[in-house]
């Protein structure tokens, strides 16, 4: 995502949020409850709660279908934690100490979207009841379909003395001013009057606004190389003529229509139309894609002897190291959209059990048969068993561990899976080449790669690597898409508060994941799954309660 000073960077989306309860208790003695819900949030960077909401009261019910929404920013790179609190409201006071409280419910707003509808038992303090909150997601979205175009010209006027015209096409809107606005122009098809054009998509919202009825303007052009390119014709038009069966328009030369005898300057004919529907990252998401975390650390002989409190891998008892921070930032949300939250962790770098043999790609809980570790839990305990277990070596080789991802992408490149690579590493790469062409081969694949530099290395390498400026290319082929994203750990860390270093690091470094995701989907043509519609029971967080 690209850093534009005196800009917003705007929100993955904006979801509304449908309250239920179920089987509250009574807490009146001769009528039943009349329940209201409040939803905090915690602000970005913060850790305490805010009131952000309250529905309606909803005189004697203990089931109670509250009409009042929430309405919020739903971002993949931030965990959102949501509190939902439940009062039976006894007076007009807008004090919640004044009612009575009924139960409360806390998850991430990432867990409601990734199943779309989900059930939560209320708690009071550490006990659980037999209540519960049910809390279905929908996505607020504008017009973002986009519509397809090909055109075609016949017996275009002829503009050039020694050849024929080199035409394109401009398309104009105009604007509620009256003012016309260019949205889209086509390439020149050179010495031809009778052009056809490459299909071409333009946004809705970009070409008339959402409004099928909006004025468009087409004007066909003779390209010259001053610059100064000479008009054919043109004609006005809306989407929605555009839409019939394949209409035709005469291109007008404003200057030529005077002459009676003058019929047109040529034929602009819609030859291909669609509405081509662009699906959002919640899209897929709440149609089940399941996304799988592989984490890859880096056990290199720079990182410094783990024994040391200098050392990168020192394991503290009081405080987490950086790459421990880096693992529970990241993790720690991405298991909110994993369904079993069990996620392989390589290493690589190192000399391992039992013969100490140098490997670039060895599981870290040293069970082979067995990679996987349980959440983010499981993931930082293997880390840390793994370092009395291992010798820190080198060299610092990428390559291995992303073509372990690519061999799982390649099997289940079926629009229903996506992979992310989360590698933590604290030097420069030995493997430069080999990763390159890696990375180009993974481009096309449903994979994103996000690089997180540990300590005070120079990692000019992996800002190569991000491709942000110049797209990556390995002899020849160049890659389909940016899949990849490098964040400096310490940029963090050297940030105001450092208890806030993580979340800030997961903003960054999760940000670019939607779009990689739906520009993958979209260039293989992948549609997502209908939207589940089963209710799916979270269980109780302790960390959040």
């Amino acid at each position: 995502m690209a850093f534009i000073p005196g800009s917003a960077a705007s929100a993955t989306s904006e979801v509304e949020l449908s309250i239920s309860a179920r089987d509250l208790r009574g807490s009146d003695t001769f009528s039943k409850s009349d329940p209201m819900c409040v939803t905090f949030i915690q602000p970005f960077g913060t850790t305490e709660w805010q009131e952000f909401h309250r529905t309606e009261t909803i005189q004697d019910n203990h089931n109670p279908d509250f009409v009042s929404k929430i309405v919020l920013p739903y971002k993949f790179e931030e965990q959102q934690p949501i509190k939902f609190e439940i009062y039976d409201v006894d007076s007009t006071s807008q004090r919640l100490s004044d009612h009575d409280f009924l139960g409360f419910a806390v998850c991430n707003l990432g867990q409601i979207v990734s199943k779309g509808k989900v059930k939560i038992r209320l708690r009071l303090g550490n006990k659980e009841i037999s209540s519960s909150i049910i809390i279905e997601a929908e996505e607020l979205v504008a017009n973002n379909d986009e519509v397809v175009l090909q055109l075609t010209g016949t017996n275009l006027d002829k503009k050039d003395w020694f050849g024929k015209s080199d035409p394109f096409i401009e398309i104009y809107k105009f604007t509620d001013s009256g003012d016309c606005t260019l949205v889209h122009k086509t390439e020149v098809i050179k010495n031809t009057l009778n052009p056809r054009w490459k299909r071409f998509f333009v946004p809705i919202k970009i070409l008339c606004n959402g409004d099928y009825d909006r004025s468009l303007k087409f004007a066909c052009l003779d390209w010259n190389s001053s610059g100064s390119h000479s008009r054919i014709g043109e004609f006005q038009t809306t989407l929605r003529q555009l839409s019939e069966n394949n209409p035709k328009f005469d291109l007008i030369h404003p200057d030529k229509k005077k002459k009676s005898n003058y019929k047109n300057s040529g034929v602009i004919q819609v030859e291909h139309y669609e509405i081509y529907k662009v699906f959002t990252f919640m899209d897929f998401i709440k149609g089940g894609l399941q996304i799988h975390c592989t984490v890859a650390i880096d056990f290199t002989g720079s990182n410094g002897d783990p024994s040391h409190p200098q050392s990168l891998h020192f394991i503290n008892p009081t405080a987490m190291n950086s790459y421990e921070q880096a693992i529970n930032s990241v993790v720690s949300i991405i298991q909110d959209y994993d369904s079993d939250k069990q996620f392989p962790v390589l290493g690589f770098g190192a000399r391992i059990p039992p013969n100490g043999q140098v490997s670039h790609e060895f599981f870290v809980n040293m069970n082979p048969a067995n990679p996987y570790c349980n959440g983010v839990v499981g993931v930082l305990e293997a880390y840390r068993n793994c370092i009395r277990q291992v010798q820190l070596f080198g060299p610092t080789n990428f390559s291995p561990v992303i073509e372990h991802v690519i061999k799982f992408a390649k099997s289940y490149d079926d629009g229903k899976n996506y992979f992310i690579l989360l590698i933590l590493t604290d030097g420069v790469i030995t493997d430069m080449p080999q990763t390159i062409k890696s990375i180009v081969a993974a481009s096309g694949l449903p994979i994103s790669i996000i690089i997180v530099g540990i300590g005070n290395a120079e990692f000019d390498a992996m800002e190569v690597l991000d491709a942000d400026r110049v797209p990556l290319e390995s002899h020849g082929v160049r890659a389909q898409r940016d899949i990849v994203q490098f964040v400096p750990f310490n940029k963090f860390l050297s940030q105001g508060d450092p208890r806030t270093a993580r979340v800030r690091l997961a903003k960054e470094v999760l940000a670019e994941v939607p779009r990689q995701v739906v520009s993958y989907m979209r260039s293989r043509g992948f549609a997502p799954q209908p939207a589940q519609q089963n209710i799916s029971e979270l269980p109780p967080n302790p960390d959040q309660l």
